[in-house]
């Protein structure tokens, strides 16, 4: 197609695709990190939107400002929407990181995060970077480029509307942040908790031993031990999930 058989039509919609594309690609896990760079973001977004645009036939109405702001504003929604729920995971892989280094010892022991711009937890941030390489073994990020396709099938432009049922289903996802962090701390912070009852008891039994000196390096060895052992573990349990989070975000355009 030659540049001047665009209509403004066409150029109008390839803005919308434009904007609910852009607004994925900053927020969806590793493309949009802060460590990205903004020329790569809006690289990516412009190739999608290019790949995309043949296959939307849909014919925008003659909108008022008022009307076309909020078509804007609905097209951005739906992108961050579909950007953030993929997150959801890597937080609760955060959370179980600082749980553990806390129970470790690691309270203190935090590095800056140039993703998140935070200072977090060294366990938090070694699993965190675990799990980015499972994110991308699995071919996770093939999962938010079917999602954009299949969002166009489902939500036209224009067609967005916030509901309760859509509003409930995120609720519902967020608690994944809980349970995997749970689930990936569990059996490490069990097995801290029993090291720390034993020096409980040995610390009333054997007072002469200073329970301060001789606990803090064997309650990080058995820490690291702990993260090796459950490793198979974490991997196995964030795989599942990346591969079936397809079906959670089919549910999340169905209800939008």
């Amino acid at each position: 197609m030659n540049i001047s058989e665009i209509t403004a039509e066409q150029l109008e919609l390839f803005m919308f695709i434009l904007l609910r594309v852009s607004a994925m690609v900053v927020t969806i896990p590793i493309f949009g990190n802060k460590m990205v760079p903004v020329r790569v973001k809006a690289g990516l977004s412009l190739i999608i939107a290019f790949l995309v645009f043949p296959f939307i036939k849909f014919h925008i109405p003659d909108l008022g400002i008022l009307s076309l702001i909020c078509g804007m504003v609905g097209e951005v929604i739906i992108g961050i929407i579909i950007g953030l729920a993929g997150r959801l995971a890597f937080a609760g892989v955060q959370i179980a990181g600082q749980l553990v280094g806390f129970q470790m010892g690691f309270a203190v022991v935090n590095v800056f995060d140039p993703i998140t711009s935070e200072q977090v937890s060294i366990i938090a941030q070694f699993q965190y970077l675990i799990a980015m390489l499972i994110f991308l073994a699995v071919d996770g990020h093939h999962i938010f480029l079917y999602a954009i396709a299949e969002s166009y099938r489902i939500i036209f432009p224009l067609d967005f509307h916030f509901s309760a049922g859509l509003m409930q289903s995120i609720v519902e996802i967020s608690k994944d942040i809980f349970i995997i962090g749970v689930k990936i701390g569990a059996p490490i912070i069990t097995a801290l908790l029993m090291t720390t009852i034993g020096f409980g008891l040995i610390a009333r039994t054997v007072p002469q031993i200073n329970i301060l000196i001789v606990g803090f390096p064997l309650k990080i060895a058995v820490g690291l031990i702990g993260l090796g052992l459950t490793l198979p573990l974490f991997t196995k349990m964030l795989s599942e999930f990346f591969l079936n989070f397809g079906d959670k975000l089919n549910l999340l355009l169905h209800l939008m």
